[in-house]
Parts: C-alpha cells; sequence; structure tokens
C-alpha cells in the first residue's frame, strides 16, 4: 500500500512539474500524503524510498513545498477550508519527519500560507457549528476506488484525526515541535506573524468552540505553549519577542469578561511572570506591559474599569522596585490628557491600597521612600484631581478618595498619615474642608453627589471635629434641586449627628433634615421621620448621665423659629401613624421635675424658676397622641405653680448655658420664656382633657375665663388660653350643639366685656385731647402717675382689642356689632393729620397712630380677623387695607397688612385679584422682614393657583435674586430653581426679552415693553445704569433665567435676543442714544457671549430629567443619543449664528456711524460667539468677501490690542517704579529692608499715612469725607 501511495504521489508531482508548479495538489494526493507520512513514524524507510523517488524523477524538494502552500492558500470553495488545514497538517509533517531536509522544506512564504489557513478555518466557520468528522469535500479525482477513500477516510475517523478540530489540534502540536527544529531569528516577520496568529486563536475560537468546553481549553493549552516557545533565544532577542508578546495579547487583557481574557492574564501572571527571573528581557517586557496597557486603555466606564484590574493584577506580581516606577508614572500620567487622567485616578486609589497594605504589614520597619511616595505623590496627586476642570474626573476623584479612606479607616490604621496629608491635624490649615465646601456646591450633580459621600467616609475621620462650613454646605445640600443629591446629604449629615451629636453637628441638622418633611418626594419625608425619631425623639426618650447635656441642647435648638414648623409637622406625621411612644412624654416629665428640684435644692426662689427650653414645646406636640401618659397631678402642679408666678409678675428666665441649673439672676426677667412655657402647658392640657376629671376640668374652665376676662395677659397666651377653654368646654359637653352653645355664651360675654374696655379708653383719649388745659402751676405737676396710668389703660385695651381677634377665630359667629365701628375709629385715625376731609367726616379728632401704635396695628389686625368671618364687611374693607398697606410708614403695620392680604387672597380670591400687583410693591419695602414675609406669602400663593404668574408679576420676582438680603436672596433662588423649574418651566424663555427691557427700564422701544404701571414704580422695579454693580445684578439674573431652559428653549432664546433686540436696534426701532436703550443694547451682547446661553454638551434632548445618573443600563445607546442631541444642536446654533452675521454686520456700520462705544461691546461678542467657527468665516459670508475681510481684520486687531494693554500697562508700572527708586537714590533715601516690604501701608482714617510716614494729613474732616464717600448719583426729574 505503501508502494502504490508513494507511485501516485510521485505522478502527480511528476505532472504537475511538467505543467505549472504553482497548481495545488489534488486532495486525493493530498490524502495520499497525509498517510503516508502518518505511518513513517512505524516505517522510516517509508520516507526513505519517497525521497529517492523524488531524486529519481528529478522532482525538487521545494515544488512539493510550493504545491502544498498552493493547497494551503487555496480560495474558498467548499471544504477548501478543511483542505486547506489538511496541508498544513502536511506540510509540518513533512518537516516532522525522519531524515526530512528541514532546511530545504522550511520556507518563510509557505510557512505564512500555514498561517494564513489557522486564521482563515476561524473566520469561515460560522458560530456554534458542531464539528463533524470527514466533513471534507469528496470532489478529489476517482483513484483507487471508492472503497479506498472510505476506508481511508474511516481510518483517519478512527485515529480521532479526521475532523476539523483534530487537524487543528494536529497542526498546533506540530507547530510547537517545529519551533525546536527552526529557529526564527533570520525570519522576524515569520515570527511576528506567528505570535499573532496564535494570539488572536483564543478570541477567534470564542465562537467556534465555546469557552466552557474541552475544545476551547485544550487550545489555549496548545497557544501557551508555543508561546513560550517564542520566548526562547534561539528564537531571536528575548526582548523583542516577549514585547510583541505582549502587544499581541493587550488586545485580549483589554476585552470584556470571557476565557480569552482570562487566558491572556493567565499567561502573563503564570508563564511570563516565571520567565522573568529566567530573562531580563521578559522581565523588562513584563515591567512596560501596565504602562501600555494605560495608554490602550478604553474611556467608557465598564471596559476601563477591566482595563484597571487587569493592570494591577500585573502590577501585584511585580517586584518592589517595579512597583514603585510604575505608581511615580501613574503620578505623572494624572497630569496628562483627559482620558489618561481619567485611568489615573482609578489606578491611583487601588496603587495607594495596595502600597498602604505593605505599610501596614511593615508597621515596623516602614520603608521612608514608599511613605513620602505614598503620601507626598498619590494622595497629592488624587487630591488635585478633585479640581479637574472636567467633571467626571472631579467626580471619579472624589468617589475613588472616599473608597480609599474607607478602606484604610476599617483597618484603624494610618489615621494619623491620612490626617497629616488631608490637613486635619492640629495647627494645620484644613486643606479638605476648602475642597469639601467648594465641591458640595460644584455645577455637576454627579461631583456634589461624590463630595457629599467622602463627607460621609470623613466622619469619622474627622472625629467631630467638623468644620462649621463644610455642615453648612451639607445643609444648604438638603435643598439641592435633585433627589438623589438630598438623599446623599441627609445622610451624610445624619450619620455625622449619629457619631458625633456636638452642638454645632445638632443645630445645622435640626435646620436642614426636619424641613425636608414638606419635600415633594415621600420618600425624603419618610426618611425625615425616620430620622428625627431615631436622633431626637429616642434621644430625649433614652436621656440621663452623660447625654443629659446634649439631650437638653437638642431641645433648646427645638424651639428655635425655624424649627419649629417643621418639627410641629414631623410629631404629626409620627402620630397619625401611632410611632409616637409614650416613653418620649414620661423622659420630658422628669426632666422638668427634675430642673425645678435642681433649683429648689439651690435654695432658689420657685418663682422664678422656669424649664428647660423645648421641653414644654415637645411634651405639648407628644402628648395629642399619647394623653394617657400625661398625669393630670403633674399638669396640675405646674399649673399652679406658673400661675402664682403670673400672680406676683416676677419670673426668671432659665439659664442660656444648657444645663438644668445656671446661674441666678434676680435682675433679669424673661417674661418671653415663662408666657411660652404657659402657652405650651395649656396647649398640653388641652390635649389631655378627655383624661382630666370632671371636677378639676370644671374648676380649671373657670380659672381660664377669669384670666381671658382680666385682659392682662401677655399676646401670646391669649390664643393659648381661649384654644384650651374651647377645648374643655367641647370635650366635657353631653352634645355638639350644647358644646357650641357654652362656647357662644362665654364669647359674647368676653366680647362685650373687651368692647367696653376699648370704648372706654377711646372716649378717654378723645376727651383728653379736646379738654386739653395748659398747666399754670409753678413748679409744674408732675405727670408721673397720670402717664402710669395711661399706659396700663393703653395695654389694657391693645390686650382687649388682640383678644377680640382671637375669639373671633374660635366663634366667628359671636356678635361684633358694637365692636366694629369702635375699631372703624381706630382704625380711620391715622389718616387725621393728612387727609381734612376725614377728619371732618370722623367724630374722633384723636390719631391713634400717634398716641398709641401698638393700640392702632392691633385694631387692623383685629379687623382683618373679623373680616374673614364677614364677607360682606371684608368687601367694603378690602380697599381700605391696600390704601393703608400702600401709605403706612409703620414696618410692623406693613407686615400685618401683607399677612391679611395674602388670607384674603385664600377666602375672597376674586376681590383680591385686582390688588396683587400692588401688594407685590412690598417686595421692595425697605425693611427686610416685609420683604422676605411678602416673598414667601406671595410664593406660597403662586404654588397654590391662587395667584397667576402674568403681567408683571413675574418680573418683579426677579429683584429678589439679587436682594441685599442673604435670606431673600436663598429663597429666591430656590422658588426659581426648584419650584418654577417644574411647575412653569417655559416661564423664564417666555419672559426674557421683556424682563431685560423691564430691569433696564427701558422705553425706547417703539414695538415693545407696553407699561402695566406708572413709570415712578416701574423704576422702583429697576436695576438701570451702566455701573458695574448694576450690570453685574442684571447680569445674574438673566444667568438664573437661562439655567431653567431647556437646550431648544436656549437656542430660541438666542433667536429671540438677536431678532428682537439687535435687529431692532439696527433697524432703528430701539433708539441706541438713549441711555435706557445703551444699556439693554450692552445686557444682549453679554448675554449671547455668555457661556450659560450655550448648548451644554452634557445635555440631551429637551425632555431629559435632572434626574439622570452618571451610570445608565446602556451606556452606548446613551452615548450615541447624546452625540446625535450635540450634533442637532450645534448645527441649529450654527444656522442661527449665520443669520444673525447680517445683524451683527449692520449694526455695527450703525454704531460706526453713530460713534458709539458700544463697538467694543459688539466685538468681544463677535468674537467669542465665532471663536468656534473661525475656519468657516469665509463660507458664513461667501456672499461679500470684503465684508468678511473687514470683520476678521477688525477681530484681529482687536485681540491684538487687547493683548497689548496688559503688557503696555505693565511696561508704565516699571517705568514708574525705576522713576521712583531714581528719586530716592537721588534724595539720599536707602533702600528699605526685605522685611517691611512685606507689610503694606494703610492710610489711618485721618486720612494719614500712619504715625511714621511723612505724608501730610488732609485737612478735610473726617465727617466731610465720609459724607462724600456715601453720596449716592443725581438722577434728574427730566429723564422721566
Amino acid at each position: 500500500m505503501a508502494d502504490d501511495a508513494i507511485l501516485s504521489i510521485l505522478t502527480e508531482l511528476e505532472g504537475l512539474q511538467n505543467r505549472n508548479l504553482s497548481t495545488p495538489l489534488a486532495e486525493q494526493t493530498l490524502h495520499d500524503l497525509h498517510r503516508l507520512l502518518h505511518g513513517a513514524s512505524d516505517d522510516p524507510e517509508t520516507m526513505v524510498l519517497f525521497y529517492e523517488g523524488l531524486a529519481s524523477r528529478n522532482i525538487a524538494v521545494s515544488s512539493l513545498t510550493q504545491s502544498i502552500s498552493s493547497v494551503m492558500e487555496a480560495g474558498p470553495g467548499p471544504g477548501s477550508t478543511r483542505i486547506s488545514l489538511l496541508a498544513s497538517d502536511v506540510y509540518l509533517s513533512l518537516i516532522l519527519a525522519p531524515t526530512a531536509p528541514v532546511f530545504t522544506l522550511f520556507n518563510p512564504v509557505a510557512f505564512l500560507s500555514l498561517l494564513h489557513s489557522v486564521r482563515r478555518f476561524f473566520k469561515s466557520r460560522p458560530a456554534g457549528q458542531p464539528d463533524e468528522p470527514g466533513s471534507g469535500s469528496s470532489g478529489g479525482r476517482k483513484r483507487g476506488g471508492g472503497r479506498v477513500r472510505k476506508s481511508q477516510r474511516g481510518s483517519i475517523v478512527r485515529d480521532g484525526e479526521g475532523s476539523e478540530f483534530g487537524i487543528l489540534v494536529s497542526v498546533l502540536k506540530m507547530l510547537e515541535l517545529v519551533m525546536d527544529l527552526i529557529h526564527l531569528d533570520r525570519f522576524l516577520e515569520s515570527l511576528k506573524c506567528l505570535i499573532q496568529t496564535v494570539a488572536e486563536i483564543p478570541v477567534l475560537s470564542l465562537d467556534s468552540f465555546p469557552g466552557s468546553g474541552n475544545q476551547y481549553c485544550k487550545l489555549t493549552e496548545l497557544c501557551s505553549r508555543v508561546l513560550c516557545k517564542v520566548l526562547r533565544p534561539e528564537h531571536g532577542e528575548v526582548a523583542e519577542s516577549a514585547a510583541e508578546v505582549l502587544k499581541s495579547l493587550c488586545p485580549m487583557i483589554l476585552l470584556g469578561k470571557s476565557q480569552a481574557r482570562n487566558f491572556a492574564l493567565s499567561f502573563v501572571k503564570d508563564t511570563m511572570m516565571g520567565l522573568t527571573k529566567e530573562f531580563d528581557g521578559v522581565q523588562k517586557a513584563v515591567i512596560n506591559l501596565p504602562k501600555y496597557l494605560a495608554h490602550k486603555a478604553p474611556e467608557k466606564a465598564e471596559p476601563r474599569a477591566l482595563a484597571v484590574e487587569s493592570i494591577m493584577e500585573v502590577v501585584r506580581l511585580m517586584e518592589h522596585s517595579a512597583q514603585i516606577g510604575f505608581v511615580e508614572y501613574v503620578v505623572k500620567m494624572s497630569e496628562g490628557k483627559s482620558n489618561l487622567r481619567l485611568l489615573g485616578v482609578d489606578l491611583l486609589v487601588i496603587l495607594m491600597i495596595l502600597l498602604g497594605d505593605t505599610l501596614l504589614e511593615n508597621e515596623d520597619s516602614v520603608d521612608m521612600e514608599m511613605r513620602d511616595l505614598w503620601l507626598g505623590n498619590c494622595l497629592q496627586a488624587l487630591l488635585k484631581r478633585c479640581s479637574d476642570s472636567s467633571s467626571v474626573i472631579r467626580a471619579r476623584a472624589l468617589s475613588n478618595l472616599a473608597q480609599m479612606i474607607g478602606h484604610f479607616l476599617g483597618n484603624g490604621k494610618n489615621i494619623s498619615m491620612f490626617k497629616e496629608v488631608l490637613g486635619l491635624g492640629e495647627g494645620q490649615s484644613s486643606g479638605i474642608n476648602e475642597l469639601l465646601r467648594k465641591r458640595c456646591v460644584d455645577e455637576k450633580a454627579a461631583v456634589r453627589r461624590a463630595a457629599i459621600n467622602l463627607v460621609t467616609k470623613l466622619t469619622a475621620l474627622m472625629g467631630g471635629e467638623f468644620d462649621i462650613n463644610v455642615l453648612k454646605t451639607l445643609g444648604m445640600a438638603c435643598s439641592d434641586p435633585l433627589v438623589s443629591i438630598r438623599k446623599a446629604a441627609i445622610s451624610a449629615l445624619s450619620e455625622a449627628f449619629r457619631n458625633f451629636p456636638h452642638e454645632n453637628v445638632a443645630i445645622e441638622w435640626l435646620h436642614s433634615v426636619p424641613r425636608l418633611i414638606s419635600d415633594n418626594e415621600t420618600s425624603l419625608q419618610e426618611e425625615s421621620e425616620n430620622l428625627f425619631l431615631e436622633l431626637v425623639l429616642d434621644r430625649v426618650s433614652t436621656a440621663g448621665g452623660s447625654s443629659a447635656d446634649r439631650v437638653l441642647t437638642l431641645l433648646q435648638e427645638i424651639c428655635h423659629g425655624e424649627v419649629v414648623p417643621w418639627v410641629k409637622k414631623v410629631c404629626t406625621n409620627l402620630g397619625k401613624k401611632n410611632r409616637l411612644r409614650p416613653r418620649v412624654a414620661l423622659t420630658l416629665q422628669n426632666i422638668i421635675r427634675e430642673s425645678e428640684s435642681l433649683w429648689l435644692s439651690q435654695s432658689m426662689p420657685i418663682e422664678r424658676w422656669t424649664a428647660p427650653q423645648g421641653a414644654w414645646f415637645l411634651l405639648s406636640e407628644v402628648s395629642a397622641y399619647v394623653p394617657k401618659s400625661v398625669e393630670w397631678e403633674f399638669l396640675h402642679h405646674y399649673w399652679q405653680l406658673l400661675d402664682k408666678s403670673a400672680e406676683r409678675g416676677e419670673t426668671q428666665s432659665f439659664p442660656d448655658d444648657g444645663g438644668l441649673l445656671g446661674e441666678y439672676n434676680a435682675t433679669e426677667p424673661d417674661s418671653i420664656s415663662w408666657a411660652s412655657d404657659r402657652v405650651f402647658l395649656l396647649q398640653t392640657i388641652s390635649n389631655v382633657s378627655l383624661e382630666l376629671p370632671s371636677g378639676p376640668a370644671a374648676d380649671l374652665a373657670q380659672k381660664l375665663l377669669k384670666q381671658i376676662g382680666g385682659f392682662n395677659m401677655h399676646p401670646t397666651e391669649v390664643k393659648a388660653h381661649v384654644k384650651a377653654l374651647r377645648t374643655l368646654c367641647k370635650q366635657k359637653a353631653s352634645s355638639q350643639e350644647e358644646a357650641e352653645a357654652l362656647v357662644l355664651r362665654w364669647v359674647n360675654q368676653l366680647l362685650s366685656e373687651a368692647s367696653g374696655i376699648l370704648e372706654k379708653y377711646v372716649s378717654e383719649e378723645g376727651s383728653r385731647t379736646n379738654n386739653k388745659e395748659p398747666n399754670f402751676f409753678t413748679p409744674p405737676r408732675s405727670k408721673n402717675r397720670s402717664s402710669r396710668r395711661q399706659t396700663k389703660s393703653l395695654s389694657r385695651a391693645t390686650n382687649a382689642v388682640y383678644t377680640i381677634g382671637s375669639l373671633l377665630l374660635a366663634c366667628p359667629s359671636a356678635d361684633t356689632s358694637t365692636i366694629i365701628p369702635t375699631l372703624h375709629t381706630i382704625i380711620t385715625s391715622g389718616n387725621l393729620n393728612t387727609d381734612p376731609k376725614l377728619k371732618k367726616l370722623t367724630s374722633s379728632s384723636v390719631s391713634f397712630k400717634q398716641i398709641a401704635p401698638s393700640l392702632y396695628i392691633q385694631a387692623w389686625v383685629t379687623m382683618g380677623k373679623i373680616c374673614l368671618a364677614d364677607g360682606k364687611l371684608a368687601k367694603r374693607y378690602i380697599p381700605l387695607f391696600m390704601q393703608e398697606l400702600e401709605k403706612s410708614d409703620l414696618a410692623a403695620l406693613r407686615n400685618n397688612l401683607v399677612v391679611v392680604m395674602a388670607d384674603f387672597c385664600v377666602r375672597y380670591t376674586a376681590l383680591v385679584d385686582c390688588y396683587i400687583t400692588k401688594i407685590t410693591r412690598c417686595l421692595c419695602d425697605p425693611c427686610e422682614l416685609v420683604r422676605r414675609q411678602t416673598f414667601i406669602l406671595m410664593s406660597r400663593l403662586l404654588q397654590r393657583d391662587y395667584v397667576k404668574w402674568r403681567g408683571v408679576l413675574f418680573l418683579r420676582f426677579l429683584l429678589s435674586l439679587v436682594d441685599e438680603s442673604e435670606k431673600i436672596r436663598q429663597l429666591s433662588d430656590y422658588l426659581f430653581g426648584n419650584i418654577l423649574k417644574v411647575k412653569a418651566p417655559l416661564l423664564a424663555y417666555n419672559s426674557f426679552v421683556e424682563a431685560v427691557f423691564v430691569l433696564n427700564d427701558c422705553r425706547a422701544h417703539s414695538g415693545h415693553f407696553t407699561s402695566q404701571g406708572p413709570r415712578a414704580e416701574n423704576r422702583v422695579f429697576s436695576i438701570r445704569g451702566n455701573d458695574e454693580i448694576s450690570r453685574s445684578k442684571r447680569m445674574h439674573i438673566y444667568i438664573s433665567l437661562l439655567k431653567q431652559m431647556a437646550p431648544e428653549h436656549l437656542l430660541a432664546t438666542f433667536a429671540k435676543i438677536c431678532a428682537e433686540i439687535l435687529a431692532a436696534a439696527s433697524d432703528g426701532m430701539l433708539n441706541i442714544e438713549d441711555l435706557t436703550g445703551q444699556s439693554v443694547l450692552q445686557d444682549a451682547f453679554r448675554i449671547l457671549a455668555c457661556k450659560e446661553i450655550r448648548i451644554p454638551t452634557s445635555r440631551g434632548a429637551a425632555s431629559d430629567s435632572p434626574e439622570i445618573e452618571e451610570d445608565v443600563a446602556d451606556p452606548g445607546a446613551s452615548s450615541s443619543s447624546a452625540a446625535k442631541g450635540r450634533a442637532i444642536s450645534q448645527a441649529v446654533r450654527k444656522g442661527l449664528i449665520q443669520n444673525m452675521i447680517p445683524i451683527f454686520i449692520e449694526l455695527k456700520r450703525l454704531l460706526e456711524a453713530k460713534n458709539s462705544p458700544l463697538i467694543g461691546s459688539l466685538m468681544d461678542c463677535l468674537r467669542l460667539l465665532l471663536k468656534d467657527y473661525r475656519n468657516e468665516i469665509e463660507d458664513m459670508l461667501v456672499a461679500d468677501r470684503q465684508l468678511q475681510k473687514e470683520l476678521v481684520y477688525d477681530m484681529q486687531k482687536h485681540e491684538a490690542a487687547a493683548r497689548a494693554r496688559p503688557e503696555e500697562a505693565s511696561t508704565r508700572a516699571a517705568e514708574a517704579t525705576a522713576r521712583s527708586v531714581l528719586r530716592e537714590v537721588n534724595r539720599g533715601i536707602a533702600t528699605p529692608p526685605l522685611k517691611s516690604l512685606s507689610v503694606p501701608k494703610v492710610k489711618d482714617p485721618n486720612g494719614g499715612m500712619g504715625p511714621t510716614s511723612g505724608g501730610s494729613r488732609s485737612d478735610r474732616p473726617r465727617e466731610v469725607l465720609e459724607s462724600l464717600r456715601r453720596k449716592q448719583p443725581f438722577i434728574p426729574d427730566g429723564e422721566d
């Protein structure tokens, strides 16, 4: 059989030699040769006969190689892949056969063909195709008969080598053996192609042979063995071979999680790391591998994270010196391009953890070089990236820093080193605090979230030493527009309060977290309730021992005016959910008892005692839901105690030192604290009235009625007494009708008494004024007794008026017929001196506004309460209320009238609607309290749709953004940034251009700004002027509005400004010779040039929510859609700029003709707009080349002038300095010592240069200079 096969093969080769050597062998001949070569291992003489036959027929061995190579390079066709792979097997078998002429058979071209056949096998194999034995083509020549072919194929199948996979395995095995025979140092291209092909097999075979099967594992094992052979010195320079191998493996290392990535990493870690000890070239290549991977790492988050993981797996196995070198490289890399900085931030934190763990393991013998590298380089580089120009890098650096701190805090070591670098040690400037303050208010949400998370991690590291500004920043973050930021801020602040309940932390927590009970997000409301229950109520219920002082501080801060409303709402919600525990009420009672006991133990007078601040308040809120926990004996005792103190008229406030017992001070009584205790005690009694015994309840009601009828209580007590008395009547009455009748009876009784007191006072004052007699006594009689009597009468009358209002709120159906005329007399007496007609119509000649302003104010408030209960009366008096609001010079009265008008707006919306514009004038009131009250009340009405955002209302609210008061500015920012952005998203866009005209008080536009009020009133709500302060205020308002707009609205606003301002100016509709018209035009230039009107690259479509997180489910789709949105936006913006260039050209000509100073502003705006389209200016102005040249020339000239100005200024400064030095030299003045140069000379208040200066003092008095400094610019009335 072997002789027949040899004869057949030789005949085929002889025929090919006579025809064309490039003709491939027939398939049957290839099979015969394959069988012959595989049988040569058992019979070596077979190959001897074969080569002798070749020689006898003059067939060169190279022709055989060329014919086989042709088969390996066979084109596509049925079974061509398998035949090509079989030819590769035959070729390698020829080389490995006994007595084979190896160097004659090896040919670089044939070797490359072999490698190509292996690649072609994987690329042409469909994914998941089953590997069938004998799947080759049967198209060979019919020699030897069908049974022979069948038996041949059968023999191949029985040997397990007939399948394509079997042939491939055989090729790889023989390729490994060939590497021992042939040294590829002379064939570098063949070596490079071999490395690349073998390195690609694990990737190419992922689809053909699933990674979990034995076939894939076998292939990767063979590839690993071949690559090991490549790294031998006989195949060339080891360093170059190792570099080529690693370069080929890098794509697999940077792949996603797969078996190919595992193979590449395993080969590097297990095989190449083992060779580093044997070959220096391999070690050098492995050391450079992490650097190469860093430069090839992808930018997307998940692949980048895998790249970092792969890099660190290699770095961990490197020697210590190599690790140090890579760390230094990463530190330098963090200063490079944005993608390298981002990767460097991810690597730094892992490297620091790696180095830190090494430091912890060798704590006794710390390598100072490593410590300095860890602290001085890595941590500093990471801190520097926290202030990177890219928001993504800033957020990532902050997150990684928090991760690193959390890791080392878990070990409990290296705390001192962290504090040293972060600046948290004693006597160090806290650099991390300054960083946190900036990053917590960063413009990007991801950065703010990462900064807040870092604060949470730093809580334990700071050890309670919190910077007050950082705490305030966290408090502000609790009101962030994004829900996720608010949640993170609550978590950070609560974690700090939970671990370190210091006073400053408690204060900031109480001012920031409980207010979220009114948040729109339900989850935040629930979180606020849970945290208040855990951190406040639970601590109060367990007060005692060392925690007593902290609980008292907590109770004291709960009484703060800004905290009280939220605490009430939180307690109400918790009570409705049955989550308030009786233990809280019991503990509060014990705190009050203990305070009294400590006071008495020091022999202090009991009538001067008051309970710890906040105890009665919190008990009054909790007792409504746990009434059985409050003892009647407790309430009765303290009611009698406080009642006796009231009768004596003596009280003493509790000291503010935070203890249960403070320093006694009998000279500073605090009636407000005493009255508030009585108020909260009465509220507590009302809450537990159902639990009171009948007898004590009746006695208490009688006493309450008597005290109300005395009309001598503090105003804060009146309402509490009325409410408590009303509650007792309703709870103890047998029916609803009986309760209402009982309440009405005592209300009418008290109203009658109060009316009598008020009428008596009015008549007395009237008669006293009309019967005023001159005093002829010598010496004049003393009026002290009369004054005291008048003061007491006024106080009682004022209390009676206030009581009337409280009674009418409790019982609106009471009879007020006798009260209204008296109140009318009082409230109309304020205009007697200014309105002579009114003086003739009224019966009283007394101006209570002058002699009794408190009574005058209370009369207006009480009349407002009566009007709330009587609609007909309200219709008559609302104009009078509005008139008084406009003309009153009493800030307290204006504040109360704003509250009254807001209540009228809710009750009588149609009646008050026409006065809303006049009410908004109080937004510019000289009193801050009135402005803030107006802003809050009007904002609530707008949110509840009692008032609509129409007319000038929105424009008048804009001035609150730049109010003098910081609190009003914060409220305004929250209104525009949070509420209006959701409730009325188009409001800023629709009113933007009009706001430009209104804020400049411009009426120079013939087709814009129709006035809705007198000029003087509109001027109050404008910020006219070209000074820097006015321009900056207006610009702040414009930027605040632009930030609320969606991308498409920014583009539309850009177009509207060009059309309605710039085009109007060029067409003559806007008078640019008018000062206000110039201001409008200059504002338009600044708006078009600001960065806020540009489309942010991070924004997508208009419907994007501000809650979009950094990590999305499909980052590829998100990035593609974002890129598409940016492309569309940029295209639209480019079109807008192309359309506005003609407007700028015409406007520039007009300004030049008028020699206007606005040309500089126009050129600055145009330069900023066209800086991104500098290469396209010619295309934009293709219709007029001359104009294009002029525009480019003007832009270049302006830029050159801008660059020259600083140089000229510095030159002039240098010349002035030189002249000064020369003058001093000529006068013989010595040069001052260097230490004196660091201290600037400051003028003293008298105008001199200090006591040692030789300058002459000013002859002008200090008062004159101060008055000139405060002098305001004069605006003539003629401008109206």
